[in-house]
């Protein structure tokens, strides 16, 4: 399975972008030093994993510390090493809900120019959803973007990156 490694981290200068090689790591902790060797001093790091158009992890380090790790499906376990080593200890459904979640109009009310798109049935999205809240992606904007119909996860990252202002770095990495 192919996947595409973009680490960004913000640091007093602004944010800066690094590709990651995770061929080889044995485990999450790995993966979180792979990301904490970018920038060590780094304020803010986050890891955007795209894999073979299907599926995205975030993994988020604060300061190097506290590991949250965001899987858009937990299917990518069950379909590769690096997808079992990153989301495979997620326990149950995604956490960081609160009790004002905005309301979704149901399908077929006719409002399109207002209705958010449906949760894939077939997703079911693992860990913290809410690493980005506090950057300007709640939970529910993060699962309806990996839920949108059409959306690959560089699209996904792309449109956080673009939240975050880090979106130019991310894209130089890509060749784009």
């Amino acid at each position: 399975m192919s996947y595409f490694a973009a680490a960004v981290v913000r640091d007093g200068g602004g944010w800066t972008a690094a590709e990651v090689n995770l061929r080889g790591a044995t485990d999450v902790d790995e993966v979180a030093d792979r990301l904490r060797d970018v920038e060590p001093d780094a304020d803010l790091s986050l890891l955007f994993v795209e894999a073979d158009d299907a599926y995205l992890v975030i993994l988020r380090l604060d300061e190097g510390e506290d590991l949250r790790v965001f899987g858009s499906d937990s299917a990518y376990a069950e379909e590769s090493r690096l997808g079992a080593l990153l989301v495979g200890d997620l326990k149950g459904s995604v956490t960081g809900f609160d009790d004002t979640e905005e309301p979704r109009p149901s399908a077929g009310t006719g409002d399109d120019d207002n209705e958010q798109p449906a949760v894939d049935p077939e997703a079911d999205p693992v860990g913290d959803a809410d690493l980005l809240a506090d950057l300007g992606i709640p939970a529910q904007r993060l699962l309806r973007l990996c839920a949108h119909e059409g959306m690959l996860p560089a699209d996904v990252t792309a449109e956080v990156c673009q939240v975050l202002g880090c979106a130019d770095e991310v894209e130089e990495l890509r060749g784009v």
